[in-house]
């Protein structure tokens, strides 16, 4: 007895008012599906890690320029240092809740959102350094625990903006790959390879050669080069509009 020949698809009974498939569409409907092509959003994808290595290339300079700043307010190095870390460590860890907490929101537009992040950090870093000396003026008569908490608080301002730029990029970046885990991989190599690069440029190059106000008024400039990329790179990745 000879084994029931296999069925194929066009072979089942098909249901009333279908139209019998055309020749060679079962085969092809069983093809694995051609590759979907590249979406705004998965384009822009390296063009929002690019600009991320821009923002902590800005940030490292303020850090530096910072804390050069503070030595003319306490005189020596180890208070300068202190406030300086102290503040950028707390104020990254408390952006970055707060920017976890904001990316969550419904409706939150992630990348406008960090441009407006960046050019709020642009107009402070303009006038960081006038605020530092005025904040050494007029709390140095009250003593050094006043001056302490007023520059600490003058740098925890601007160190929790730039801290809560990375949940907002990742989420964004994690909604439109599926992957949490890589999103967050690449944006954080991307954002540290930029510090690293500013403490080298910084100390070598911006402080030796163009001084302390012009460093920090480059590092704004920056910040304000950042927000517009961004805004362009958030229109490129918009979805069409039908004709």
């Amino acid at each position: 007895m000879s084994a029931p020949a296999r069925r194929g698809v066009a072979d089942y009974p098909r249901p009333a008012g279908t139209a019998a498939p055309e020749p060679g569409t079962a085969a092809l409907s069983r093809r694995d599906p051609a590759p979907a092509p590249r979406t705004g959003a998965a384009r822009a994808a390296p063009l929002v890690a690019a600009v991320f290595v821009l923002s902590g290339f800005a940030a490292l300079i303020y850090q530096v320029a910072w804390q050069r700043a503070l030595l003319s307010v306490y005189g020596v190095n180890a208070e300068s240092v202190t406030v300086v870390v102290t503040a950028f460590m707390l104020g990254l860890g408390l952006g970055g809740l707060f920017g976890g907490w904001l990316a969550d929101l419904p409706r939150v537009d992630h990348l406008r959102v960090f441009a407006g992040v960046e050019a709020a950090v642009c107009v402070y870093g303009v006038f960081s350094l006038e605020l530092l000396a005025w904040a050494g003026r007029s709390t140095g008569p009250l003593g050094p625990g006043a001056v302490f908490i007023v520059t600490f608080a003058l740098v925890l301002v601007p160190t929790a903006l730039m801290g809560s730029t990375l949940p907002l990029l990742v989420t964004h970046a994690a909604r439109r790959s599926g992957n949490v885990g890589r999103s967050l991989g690449v944006l954080y190599f991307a954002n540290t390879l930029g510090g690293a690069v500013a403490a080298v440029v910084t100390a070598v190059v911006l402080l030796r050669h163009l001084g302390l106000q012009a460093s920090v008024f480059a590092a704004a400039a920056v910040n304000a080069v950042i927000a517009v990329l961004m805004l362009a790179v958030r229109r490129a990745s918009l979805p069409a509009e039908p004709p």
